[in-house]
């Protein structure tokens, strides 16, 4: 899955699928009380599945600095933009899943 969001400020994001492993490298950088803060957690798998911003690669996040250092260079519309599309990808994958 290569998908490229174009939000209001014209840049191209384009996102990485967030697997297991992911998942669990994303819940590994958090730490056991961010983990648990589901609006923190949202906000980090936004930051996750960052690939590249114009073209430029984004590594995936380590810790929390590398988190809230995508988060401010994508800004509000950006994540705004990336969690709608999150959103409908999930519920779209739910579908799916359930035989629809």
């Amino acid at each position: 899955m290569v998908e490229i969001i174009v939000p209001k400020d014209g840049r191209k994001i384009e996102l990485r699928r967030i697997g297991v492993l992911e998942q669990l490298r994303l819940f590994k950088a958090l730490g056991p009380d961010l983990s648990e803060n589901r609006a923190y957690f949202g906000l980090a798998r936004i930051a996750a599945a960052i690939a590249m911003i114009d073209g430029v690669p984004v590594p995936f996040p380590a810790n929390e600095g590398a988190i809230e250092a995508i988060l401010d260079r994508l800004g509000d519309s950006a994540v705004e933009a990336i969690g709608a599309e999150l959103l409908v990808a999930s519920q779209h994958d739910v579908v799916c899943e359930a035989g629809n």
